[in-house]
């Protein structure tokens, strides 16, 4: 019986936990009010230039992301008030921790298992940080281009509502930064890749931001969530800065946007 009682503890615990989860992410996408997304810098090779670079980011550098995001909105009918922008955000101070690293392996069982620790992992920084009541986290991994040429894997997750960027600390990367920092942080509301895992092109129409174009190619943005602008059939390239990406349609649908 007291088996039966534990067991049952533990249950109604794990319902409680993924009701809350539930209800948060619904609350995060009805558009009523405005999401606060805290970006938590972090040096990611401990260089001084990257230190430098840190010391420099401000909330104030994000009024021209708040600015592509509050645009897309107002394209798909979201406008929660006059100079409201749907996302705002805030930087925290620097941190000196790095969040748990990405299995190499990918595996079903690794991922779950990466996954759980980050939440950990998060739980614990937010404990000591005064951004903890933010909807949405961020947290940045800045590294100098001249160390680290290709960047790894950056990633967003939804349930959590919590992303690792990788980005370069270099002024000359802060709009492609950018890119970089709202595809993840659309992962966290619900949104999907629209390009191919394998090979890295976007898909064809979800992943085009003009699918209707005649002729298709070379296509002039890109769809945000596709990450690459499609010039022919193969080819594809990265868009420097937001102004040359578009949140489309099935993006918009997945974030409970809607025309």
């Amino acid at each position: 019986m007291f088996k039966k009682i534990r067991v049952f503890i533990l249950l109604t615990i794990l319902a409680m936990v993924g009701l809350n989860s539930w209800l948060t992410q619904v609350r995060s996408t009805d558009w009523n009010s405005p999401l606060t997304v805290a970006i938590h810098p972090i040096n990611g090779d401990h260089s001084r230039k990257t230190e430098e670079y840190l010391n420099h980011v401000k909330s104030w550098h994000f009024k021209k992301v708040e600015q592509f995001i509050s645009q897309e909105a107002l394209r798909y009918g979201i406008n929660i008030g006059t100079d409201i922008s749907p996302i705002t955000f805030q930087v925290g101070q620097p941190l000196h921790e790095l969040p748990p690293a990405l299995p190499a392996d990918r595996t079903l069982f690794s991922t779950m298992l990466w996954s759980m620790k980050l939440r950990y992992w998060h739980r614990q920084m937010k404990s000591e940080n005064s951004l903890a009541g933010a909807d949405i986290h961020l947290y940045v991994i800045y590294h100098d281009p001249e160390q680290l040429p290709v960047l790894e894997h950056s990633v967003g997750l939804q349930k959590g509502m919590v992303g690792i960027v990788n980005a370069y600390g270099d002024r000359r990367y802060t709009s492609s930064n950018n890119v970089v920092i709202v595809h993840e942080l659309l992962h966290t509301l619900g949104a999907t890749d629209k390009y191919d895992l394998a090979t890295g092109t976007p898909i064809f129409p979800e992943g085009y931001a003009a699918p209707e174009q005649t002729p298709r190619y070379p296509q002039k943005m890109a769809e945000l969530m596709a990450g690459h602008i499609p010039i022919s059939p193969s080819e594809s390239k990265m868009p420097r800065s937001l102004s040359q990406t578009r949140i489309g349609p099935l993006t918009a649908n997945e974030i409970n946007w809607s025309e």
